[in-house]
C-alpha cells in the first residue's frame, strides 16, 4: 500500500511540474534557479561548517 501511494505521489508531483514548465516557463525558471541557489547555499555552509572543524573549533 505505501509502494503504491508513493508512486501515485511521484506523478502527481511530475504532473504539477509539467504543468508549471508548460503554462509559466519563466516562473519554472525562476523556481529552478531559487533552488540551486539553495543547494549552493547549504554546500558552502557546510563547507564553512568542515573547515571550522578541520581548525579545532577556533573562531577567528
Amino acid at each position: 500500500m505505501g509502494v503504491q501511494s508513493k508512486k501515485i505521489a511521484v506523478y502527481v508531483l511530475a504532473v504539477f511540474v509539467l504543468y508549471v514548465i508548460i503554462t509559466d516557463p519563466a516562473k519554472a525558471a525562476d523556481y529552478v534557479q531559487m533552488g540551486f541557489e539553495g543547494i549552493s547555499s547549504g554546500a558552502k555552509s557546510i563547507g564553512d561548517f568542515m573547515t571550522w572543524i578541520a581548525n579545532g573549533g577556533k573562531n577567528d
